[in-house]
């Protein structure tokens, strides 16, 4: 390694250049592709999953999760490990692993945890721990610091260092990612914030932004996706109040955009592992100070409820369409928490089966993009496309972009049916005469 001088505000600051040896400790939709992408830069970087299926999966060259294609996998010099001592080498620690709730909807810092309790028998004086897990402004010095610490005996911000690199994966998109999004980092020191930088420097082409401290930048990230929670939920309220009025949201939508400054968010069912979950931790910290969240948790309440308000307005459809009985066929497609992507994590499909079935129905499921037996570990057997015919309803939840380029995808449901189109999917493409369409 050697020296060199960074000038901030005018204080030159000496950086130690080290030879990076990196360990991106997760590999899911956000740690896959940043590792990828760190070993096209680095010469030096190991991959690390606690699955072992997981592991056996990318060295056979195929990323289930379709983050990244089998052909850059292929060439890519990433080491991939699922032993801790294959990591032990490492002088950056990058984190990726999941930040979930628990059963009462409050923060489950368990992943995180564990990964630390891993790391800290690992770390040397000098090395670089960096988190890209979604936490709330504290968890990382406070918590996983002091983990770190107690496993290691050293001392962050002297012996070893800390970093906050908030992930902005949007599994799916082919035009947002690692290389194209503007990186938040932040560090517990001057000298790490810049070591920092050096490293995701070459990760991203869009540039980064310093933030001045790891409270900030974790602050940063929870508030984005408590953002589009909220305004989501709005549209979402926008929605009950037009079924009401019989008139249609989109249309609604649409007339509002026509003002320049108006942000056209569409309603929706939303799960997955960030929006319904963030904004349960920037409430858990707004409790901790003693705050009440009235607005995150009201948005929470709505955007859980609107499942129930789906199945409702079904059951209400086929009784006016007089297509209800014992018999009634209903298939639900894209059980994904969103379209083009085979995650059905904190899936609203899900909740939305089990909510068709205390009503007394029985729907079919399909999934075009998720492995049946992943499906079947919920407690859903999916049925084949030739088993998903003669519908007296489809109900397409995430609108893959197989289904919709199918040509013969609404003659699944017979004639004079419904077709309940979540997204909004179909709206603007030419339906069979005499079909019941209804959308959010």
């Amino acid at each position: 390694m050697y020296v060199s001088e960074i000038t901030v505000d005018e204080a030159p600051i000496k950086v130690e250049q080290v030879v990076e040896t990196i360990a991106v400790i997760g590999l899911g939709y956000v740690g896959l592709p940043l590792a990828v992408r760190l070993a096209e830069r680095f010469e030096k970087v190991i991959g690390f999953d606690i699955s072992p299926d997981r592991i056996t999966g990318l060295r056979s060259g195929h990323d289930a999760t379709g983050e990244v294609a089998d052909q850059r996998l292929a060439k890519s010099k990433l080491r991939l490990a699922d032993n801790a001592a294959d990591i032990a080498s490492a002088t950056c620690f990058v984190i990726t692993v999941p930040t979930p709730i628990d059963q009462q909807k409050r923060p489950d810092l368990g992943p995180l945890e564990r990964a630390c309790h891993m790391i800290g028998p690992l770390l040397k004086k000098g090395d670089l721990v960096v988190f890209e897990s979604t936490v709330y402004p504290g968890v990382t010095e406070d918590f996983c610091g002091k983990i770190l610490s107690d496993q290691s005996g050293l001392q962050p911000g002297r012996d070893f260092n800390l970093g906050y690199s908030p992930e902005r994966i949007n599994p799916g998109d082919r035009d947002n990612t690692v290389e194209t999004i503007v990186k938040n980092i932040s560090a517990d020191t001057p000298e790490a914030l810049e070591r920092v930088a050096r490293i995701y420097a070459e990760v991203t082409d869009a540039g980064l932004h310093r933030c001045s401290s790891i409270r900030v930048a974790e602050g940063a990230k929870v508030i984005e996706n408590t953002q589009r929670d909220v305004n989501i939920a709005l549209m979402n309220e926008l929605a009950l109040i037009c079924h009401a009025a019989g008139i249609e949201t989109a249309e609604v939508i649409e007339a509002a955009s026509s003002k320049w400054n108006f942000v056209p968010f569409t309603p929706g069912l939303v799960g997955g592992h960030c929006i319904g979950v963030d904004p349960y931790y920037l409430a858990a910290l707004g409790e901790q100070l003693g705050h009440h969240p009235e607005i995150i948790l009201a948005g929470r309440r709505l955007n859980d409820g609107m499942v129930r308000h789906v199945a409702a307005a079904a059951t209400r459809i086929l009784v006016q369409t007089g297509r209800i009985a014992r018999s009634t066929r209903i298939g639900i497609f894209g059980i994904a928490f969103k379209e083009n992507v085979p995650d059905i994590r904190n899936s609203k499909a899900i909740e939305l089966v089990a909510e068709l079935e205390s009503f007394g129905f029985a729907p079919m499921v399909h999934d075009a993009l998720c492995a049946p037996e992943v499906l079947e570990k919920q407690g859903l057997w999916p049925s084949t496309m030739e088993e998903m015919t003669a519908l007296d309803m489809a109900i397409v939840v995430a609108p893959h972009r197989v289904y919709l380029d199918d040509p013969s995808f609404l003659d699944r449901i017979v004639p004079g049916g419904v077709l309940m189109d979540i997204r909004g999917a179909y709206r603007k493409r030419a339906r069979p005469a005499g079909l019941t369409y209804w959308a959010l």
